[in-house]
């Protein structure tokens, strides 16, 4: 027989008051992790085409560009001017590297959720320093799935540079 983890004599009342000190009480805040220095300091960036997973492939091969997420990506970093934007990885500082995928859902139906990922590896050690997804919305029509696609680079792009700004100094000035 199983036995309730509940006093005998509980009651509705008591789980209220109980609901109301737990949503009432802040919860604690966690610190900010630091952001590995090199996001910080690095000026060159090698970007490099993960590619796209099968199902991706054969989307874009449909669209004319199987490698339309990594140019969306180089013109957005180009634009922003953050990076100077190298063409061989040795030369750099960070690499960016680009991927689209469109995994299955465990859920019922099966759907796929695509997303944009860019990871950021240290280009001399090539440790892994950062990862940043983003999902890219679903479409019927061409025209749709372009704008999503670039709604999510440019959700990527925003994510980077809140990644790699300056932390204020100990006199707040930010330098």
């Amino acid at each position: 027989m199983h036995k309730s983890c509940l006093p005998a004599r509980f009651s509705p009342g008591w789980l209220l008051v109980i609901l109301m000190n737990w949503a009432g009480s802040a919860p604690a805040q966690t610190p900010a992790a630091p952001v590995p220095v090199q996001l910080i300091s690095a000026r060159r960036v090698f970007l490099s085409n993960g590619g796209l997973d099968s199902m991706s492939l054969v989307a874009f091969r449909k669209l004319g560009d199987v490698n339309r997420p990594f140019n969306l990506s180089y013109a957005a970093l180009k634009n922003w001017g953050r990076f100077e934007l190298v063409n061989n990885p040795a030369d750099s500082e960070l690499v960016f590297e680009i991927r689209f995928a469109a995994p299955f859902s465990a859920f019922e139906p099966p759907m796929s959720l695509p997303e944009l990922t860019l990871t950021i590896f240290d280009s001399k050690t090539h440790f892994v320093l950062w990862t940043v997804s983003e999902p890219v919305e679903g479409a019927i029509r061409k025209g749709t799935f372009e704008k999503n696609l670039d709604k999510a680079v440019q959700d990527l792009m925003a994510d980077i540079k809140n990644l790699v700004k300056q932390p204020a100094s100990a006199d707040g000035s930010g330098s």
